[in-house]
């Protein structure tokens, strides 16, 4: 009787889909649950700037130099009077910002190559797999740096030849460089991870089957091929977005990224460099701690997110 009803119990039990099992497995992992909830933090304070920071990024305070926290400035103003506050909650947009934008720009184009090259085969691969080889021949991080100092007065110049002298001369030039930059470096690595999925997946049944009663080429390749290699690429991406926040703040640090007056960690950081030997110091190690503790939630994320996709880790 006992077994009937435990059987009975287990039939009535709702069951759980893919995803429902990927978070149970996932929120079992406490330090990508915490990684989980400060990205979101982030995301929602990047979302919500204007409400959250008291002033504006750029508002200049020359009677309010230098000052250290208080009710009107919690975390203290710099040499402009600028509130510190304010400019690492306005910082977190424009991290968020890039860090999607140079995400879905690298991804489509590793999606477009990766699959391109994994299914077609041929010369196709052939040629996708020596662009990438040609990329990864140099070392990431100057290559962007290469890019960066490159392309931005090749848009400057064409932007004022089509007409478009104010948007040559404003802010979004630097994200847009930014983001073309770090996109045209990231795609390889996407591309490379997509193209070894599929090769072990298009001789896989299912495949053959498509293929055997016709189904047309782009259909087996967006519909029954990209889908099943996503885990995978959905850890990278994860863990990616970490290390893009990072190569944008390392552009911003050098000069080459995000321009004052655009708020940036790693502008941040330059500008208060100077400060660590003074009784300013916190102005220096607030934003590289709080860059710290961002880049390590999506460490913890992606690591997590490894082990709820791949059950066999366990």
């Amino acid at each position: 009787m006992d077994l009937r009803l435990k059987a009975a119990g287990e039939a009535t039990r709702p069951r759980r889909t893919l995803w429902g099992d990927v978070w149970a497995r996932l929120r079992r992992n406490r330090p990508a649950v915490v990684g989980l909830v400060i990205i979101i933090l982030m995301y929602f304070t990047a979302i919500f700037a204007p409400l959250i920071a008291p002033y504006e990024y750029d508002k200049i305070d020359l009677e309010n130099v230098r000052a250290g926290p208080s009710l009107d400035h919690p975390l203290g103003t710099d040499e402009l009077g600028r509130d510190v506050f304010s400019r690492i909650v306005w910082a977190a947009r424009s991290a968020a910002f890039v860090s999607i934008a140079v995400t879905v720009f690298g991804l489509t184009l590793g999606i477009l190559f990766g699959v391109s090259s994994g299914y077609l085969g041929g010369w196709v691969d052939t040629l996708i797999m020596r662009i990438s080889d040609v990329l990864f021949a140099f070392p990431g991080l100057l290559f962007v740096f290469f890019i960066a100092a490159t392309i931005a007065p090749t848009l400057t110049a064409w932007l004022r030849s089509i007409g478009l002298d104010d948007l040559a001369r404003s802010d979004y030039l630097d994200y847009l460089v930014v983001i073309i930059a770090l996109g045209l470096v990231g795609w390889p690595g996407m591309a490379r991870l997509i193209r070894g999925q599929l090769l072990s997946l298009k001789k896989r049944e299912f495949i053959l089957a498509a293929q055997a009663i016709g189904v047309p080429t782009w259909r087996i390749m967006w519909r029954h091929l990209l889908p099943n290699a996503m885990p995978p690429l959905i850890v990278a991406v994860s863990g990616g977005m970490g290390a893009i926040i990072l190569s944008e703040a390392t552009l911003s640090f050098l000069g080459i990224g995000l321009q004052p007056p655009n708020p940036s960690w790693g502008a941040m950081l330059y500008q208060y460099y100077g400060y660590w030997r003074t009784e300013l110091w916190p102005l220096l190690f607030i934003p590289a701690a709080v860059l710290v503790i961002i880049i390590l939630a999506f460490s913890f994320l992606g690591d997590g997110l490894n082990e709820a996709l791949n059950p066999q880790l366990d």
